[in-house]
């Protein structure tokens, strides 16, 4: 059995102002057609299918051509993330047959998708996590549980691996059928980047890779993080864990990954092979560095169709630094400038892009107050920080 396993499409995002829309068509396009080249069996597509709970109608429509195409010729299983509003992108799940199937419900995890081999038998298993906010699982989950979850990551995901683990060996009973699990976390050991969304509850976000140690699972395939990656241990009893990756970069911190899906081939003794697919790059992401004439002699000519963040370096600012710089650099998507022995933008702290939800109110509280926030001023930013989020979120 053959899976191609893709996540964090984030359908509906913009990079900078720019709509993303034709980069993620184009990834479609790549994507059925390499369904078809590579004989595939089923695509899983691990969470944040759309950036936000309130997708645009052109993201909506994009994805149901998407999955039109693709299940004409392969299984789909796809599972909201914590951009995606898990009622929405559920909805009609239940009506859906054959050759779709949308996991957006906790309690159906442990109730895999059999997908038939070419003699008609039982060929894989494809169990699928929803993204478990830790505040709404202790009560969704509270019937697999004896006593209530602690508030986690980790003891909501654990609950269900539990539960997967029982329903695989039963199954297993009388011949090893290999078996996927499709989930939406973060990983412990993963390499984040400055585009994925906090989504941290009592200050923790992380699970440890060792919650899926002897569930008997063959290959996890993760959503979150935006790099392409693999977790957990090389070598061992467990399973290999991979994230995807998102498919189209959505910040500058994502500049350096080469983008791709994981093709998986599976048979009875778990994985046979991997194989990363690269995507298509509709424009490059690049960053160029330097004093005004550096950067716009031609050392960086190749670099002048990217879309580019544009760092000047000097003694003052130049007049007119933006103007001249797009003039050379039409898709410069940052321009700025840094002094003379400095290490960042004059930009506030509250602008960096890459700067933790959490610091940037404490650093509020520390600029305005000239005192840093204490442990307890810490814990109810917090907590207003989660309850904000759980808003957006709907949950």
């Amino acid at each position: 059995m053959r899976i191609l396993h893709t996540a964090d499409w984030h359908l509906g995002r913009t990079l900078h102002g720019v709509d993303l829309a034709p980069a993620h068509a184009a990834f479609l396009d790549h994507l059925v057609d390499t369904v078809r080249a590579e004989r595939v069996d089923v695509v899983v597509i691990a969470g944040d299918v759309y950036d936000r709970a309130f997708p645009p109608l052109e993201s909506v429509s994009l994805l149901q051509d998407a999955l039109v195409r693709l299940c004409e010729r392969a299984h789909v299983v796809l599972t909201p993330g914590n951009h995606d509003s898990a009622i929405r992108l559920g909805f009609g799940a239940d009506l859906f047959r054959e050759r779709l199937a949308v996991r957006a419900r906790p309690l159906d995890a442990a109730t895999p998708l059999v997908v038939p081999d070419a003699d008609g038998g039982d060929g894989l298993l494809v169990y699928a996590v929803p993204y478990l906010d830790p505040d709404a699982a202790r009560v969704t989950l509270a019937p697999w549980s004896a006593a209530p979850l602690h508030r986690s990551h980790e003891a909501a995901l654990t609950a269900v691996v539990d539960r997967v683990r029982a329903d695989l060996a039963a199954r297993r009973a009388t011949a090893r059928i290999p078996a996927v699990l499709v989930a939406h976390a973060f990983v412990q050991g993963g390499l984040v980047c400055d585009s994925e969304r906090d989504i941290r509850v009592g200050g923790v976000d992380a699970v440890p890779a060792a919650v899926f140690d002897g569930s008997g699972l063959d290959y996890v395939a993760l959503g979150h993080l935006h790099g392409p990656q693999r977790v957990g241990p090389a070598e061992g009893p467990g399973p290999r864990l991979r994230y995807a990756g998102s498919p189209v970069a959505m910040s500058f911190s994502e500049r350096g990954h080469t983008k791709s899906s994981a093709l998986v081939e599976l048979d009875a003794s778990g994985v046979r092979s991997l194989e990363l697919i690269d995507a298509p790059v509709r424009r490059r992401l690049s960053e160029v560095r330097g004093t005004l004439d550096e950067v716009l002699g031609r050392r960086h000519a190749a670099q002048r169709e990217d879309w580019v963040r544009v760092v000047v370096t000097g003694r003052s600012r130049p007049h007119d630094l933006v103007s001249a710089v797009k003039r050379v650099f039409p898709h410069a998507l940052e321009v700025q400038f840094v002094p003379e022995g400095a290490e960042r933008p004059l930009l506030p702290g509250l602008a960096r892009e890459s700067a933790d939800p959490l610091g940037v109110l404490e650093e509020f509280v520390t600029t305005v107050r000239r005192q840093a926030p204490d442990a307890r001023e810490r814990l109810v930013l917090r907590e207003a920080y989660e309850a904000v989020r759980r808003a957006e979120a709907g949950v």
